[in-house]
């Protein structure tokens, strides 16, 4: 099983590069982020076209969340709980070929002196609670998507500079980790554990040229899963196309 994330900075800004991506790679699930559009003008009929089964939920000009799927899914669940303050569109639950992949974009954080910040670190705990909820011990499970966490040191470039980022913040890295330590393993960081690599790179001051970008988009899989992980890869070529994304696509397989 073949299963992307692609954080894609408007959905229908970037759709020719996805539709090209898709046919391309054929991935059994790709995972959407910052899709920036209204359900209403979603452009699922372009991906029906491309083959593809697709679930959203978004809001406009923010946010938004978008799964697509070859094999029509067995369930499909959508925020973090039943509250009014679901979050439904910054996770998607999805089950197929009896994997259950959870496609998430959390929040960002913005400054580390906002109430916005303490709203990711909020999120990460209420993630807590729902992980807690929906992962059975040795079912396969894969969380995915723009988590907005440079985990390590060697996730960012100049982590120095950076101390002071809602996305390397000493709090929101032990957050995200708390989130991770005993239920997953980042698949990306198991096959290449010293590999410098970015997927996300900042439209200002030539950052993608210089390669000062930042590891924020993540696959994770339960540890029985990822010992099934047969290959990971960050692909570039989407990031140097006209008209791209501020981040790129990283994608997974899996010998289920």
């Amino acid at each position: 099983m073949k299963v992307a994330t692609f954080n894609c900075n408007s959905v229908r800004k970037r759709l020719p590069i996805i539709l090209e991506w898709l046919e391309k790679e054929k991935p059994d699930l790709l995972a959407l982020q910052e899709t920036k559009v209204q359900d209403k003008d979603f452009p699922a009929a372009a991906f029906h076209e491309a083959g593809y089964h697709v679930y959203y939920r978004g809001i406009k000009s923010w946010h938004g969340v978008a799964t697509l799927t070859r094999e029509e899914p067995t369930e499909v669940l959508y925020g973090l709980d039943s509250s009014d303050n679901s979050d439904e569109y910054r996770l998607i639950q999805t089950v197929i070929k009896g994997v259950r992949i959870i496609n998430t974009y959390v929040p960002q954080g913005t400054d580390v002196e906002t109430e916005k910040f303490q709203y990711k670190l909020k999120w990460f705990a209420r993630l807590r609670k729902y992980f807690d909820k929906y992962l059975k011990k040795g079912d396969p499970i894969i969380w995915l998507g723009d988590l907005n966490c440079a985990p390590e040191e060697i996730d960012v470039a100049h982590p120095e500079r950076v101390v002071n980022d809602p996305d390397f913040h000493i709090d929101a890295r032990i957050a995200y980790k708390k989130t991770v330590e005993g239920r997953f393993i980042d698949v990306y960081r198991m096959k290449y554990p010293k590999k410098i690599q970015y997927t996300f790179w900042d439209f200002f001051r030539n950052a993608y040229a210089h390669n000062r970008g930042w590891r924020i988009d993540h696959i994770l899989a339960t540890p029985d899963l990822a010992k099934k992980c047969t290959k990971v890869v960050v692909d570039l070529e989407p990031r140097e196309k006209p008209n791209p994304s501020d981040h790129t696509f990283v994608w997974a397989k899996f010998k289920l």
